[in-house]
């Protein structure tokens, strides 16, 4: 799942942006509303957290102009503004949630998975034969026994389960897992397949992981 985060202070977003890679979120960031708004617009975004005080563009009219193309992508607002009647216009303006800075971000991980299932109607517990991937939990149990993995395994298994029947290339495979382009050594993805693989019990027999041969690779059972 990719998330822009649209923040000036540099503290803020790089703090946001490795607690979101830690849960296994794709994360870019803008640090002003000209640059965020573009992005937003080519990005093909999950979720977008906005600043409400930017340079250049504001929040609020950076998530008007998106809104005309993207009217159902969730937006939260991050903003230190505090009373009923600033709430009650930021929600108007499109936004979906917000969050008052300072804020727990155990609090914000809550309000965003809460808006991707509202708006993707996402699961939180997908399966691959034997292997159950909770992603609430950030968990991979086999037969109720759980199977420890790192954040990239953990996301690589997540990407293919999502998308398990459908070929996965190796190019959008490095891009939403690794959050790099295709230019960079997509040989990686071999060796973490191959790790991954092997946590969880898969032979040679077993063709719950599937190398599909000038293109990737494609979960199924």
């Amino acid at each position: 799942m990719k998330i822009l985060i649209i923040e000036d202070e540099p503290g803020i977003s790089g703090f946001l942006k490795q607690g979101l890679e830690e849960e296994s979120f794709s994360v870019d960031v803008a640090e002003n509303g000209n640059e965020g708004l573009e992005l937003a617009l080519n990005g093909d975004y999950d979720l977008l957290l906005v600043d409400w005080m930017l340079p250049g563009i504001s929040g609020i009219e950076l998530i008007r102009n998106f809104r005309k193309q993207f009217p159902h992508t969730p937006i939260i607002f991050l903003t230190a503004k505090d009373t009923p009647e600033e709430a009650v216009f930021a929600l108007q303006q499109g936004a979906n949630d917000f969050i008052r800075k300072p804020f727990h971000f155990e609090e914000l991980i809550a309000r965003i998975r809460v808006q991707l299932r509202s708006s993707t109607g996402e699961q939180s517990t997908f399966t691959l034969g034997p292997i159950t991937l909770y992603t609430d939990h950030h968990r991979v149990e086999k037969e109720g026994k759980e199977i420890v993995l790192t954040q990239k395994e953990f996301a690589l298994l997540e990407y293919l389960i999502r998308n398990k029947g459908r070929a996965c290339r190796r190019s959008r495979i490095i891009e939403t897992v690794w959050d790099m382009h295709f230019d960079y050594d997509t040989g990686v993805i071999d060796v973490f397949i191959n790790s991954l693989r092997k946590k969880l019990g898969f032979n040679k027999e077993d063709n719950y992981i599937q190398t599909i041969r000038g293109i990737g690779y494609m979960a199924q059972e």
